[in-house]
C-alpha cells in the first residue's frame, strides 16, 4: 500500500475522491464490513442522516411534506433513515415501500420495523397508480427505490412508479443516484428518475459525467458516510 495523502487545511476529504464505478462502490462497502468489521447499518445511518440534512438545507421556508419511496434493497433502507430523521426534525413524512415487509431482509427489514413501531405512516404500494394521492400531498419526494447495483432495464411496477413521479413535477431528492440511471454509463435503463438534487454517498459516480446525465441527477452533493480513509485512499486522484 502506498503512502497516505495528508489533506491540506480546507480540503474536503470526500470531494477529493475521483468518481466511483458500480464495482468500486461494492468493493468499498464489502471491505468496510468484512475487513474492518464496520456494520453496514452504521453506514446506512450516516447516509440517511446526511441526505436528510441536505434536504432540510435546500428548503428555505421551513418543514415540507415528504414522500419517501423505498425499494427492497439497501437504498430503501437509506430512505427509511431519511424518513426517521425528517420526522425527528418536525417534517411530515409518508413512507411507501415497493414490496411487503415479509420480502425485506437484513438492514432494510430492520429499518422498516423501526418505522412501524414508531407509528410512521408507511405501507406497501400494491398498485403504482395508488401513489398519485401521495404525490399530490408531497412537497418533495425522496427517491430510495433502486441503488448503484442496477444493471438491467427497469420494468414492471417500479418503472410505473418512476414514470408517475416524473409526471407529477414534484421535486425529487435521489439517494446515491436517480433510480434507473446506470451508475457507470449515466444512461437511463429504460426509465430513470429526474431529480432536482442527488445526495450521492462516498463520492460522485462514474456515470454522472456522461453527456445528458445531469438532466437526471440535478445538483449532485456528496455525503460522507464514515468510510475510513484507509479504504478511500486508492480512489484519490494522483498528482
Amino acid at each position: 500500500m502506498g503512502r497516505r495523502r495528508h489533506l491540506a487545511p480546507g480540503d474536503d476529504p470526500v470531494t477529493t475522491l475521483r468518481p466511483l464505478s458500480r464495482d468500486e462502490v461494492r468493493r468499498i462497502d464489502g471491505r468496510a464490513a468484512e475487513e474492518l468489521g464496520l456494520p453496514t447499518i452504521v453506514l446506512m445511518e450516516n447516509a440517511g442522516r446526511g441526505a436528510a440534512g441536505l434536504l432540510v438545507g435546500a428548503r428555505e421556508s421551513g418543514p415540507a411534506r415528504v414522500l419517501v419511496l423505498c425499494g427492497p434493497g439497501n437504498n430503501g433502507g437509506d430512505g427509511a433513515v431519511v424518513a426517521r430523521h425528517l420526522d425527528a426534525w418536525g417534517w411530515p413524512v409518508r413512507v411507501r415501500w415497493t414490496v411487503p415487509d415479509d420480502r425485506l431482509r437484513g438492514d432494510p427489514a430492520l429499518q422498516r420495523s423501526v418505522l412501524g413501531r414508531a407509528g410512521f405512516d408507511q405501507g406497501t404500494i400494491a398498485d403504482p397508480s395508488a401513489i398519485d394521492e401521495d404525490l399530490r400531498w408531497a412537497d418533495w419526494v425522496v427517491d430510495a427505490l433502486l441503488g448503484t447495483g442496477l444493471a438491467r432495464e427497469v420494468e414492471g411496477p417500479i418503472r410505473a412508479i418512476i414514470e408517475a413521479v416524473n409526471a407529477s413535477g414534484t421535486p425529487v431528492l435521489a439517494l446515491d443516484l436517480p433510480s434507473g440511471l446506470d451508475c457507470d454509463t449515466g444512461r437511463p435503463l429504460g426509465e430513470a428518475i429526474r431529480a432536482r438534487m442527488t445526495a450521492t454517498f462516498v463520492s460522485s459516480k462514474l456515470g454522472f459525467d456522461a453527456p445528458g446525465a445531469s438532466g437526471y441527477t440535478g445538483e449532485v452533493r456528496v455525503v460522507d458516510i464514515g468510510v475510513p480513509g484507509l479504504l478511500l485512499e486508492p480512489f484519490r486522484p494522483r498528482a
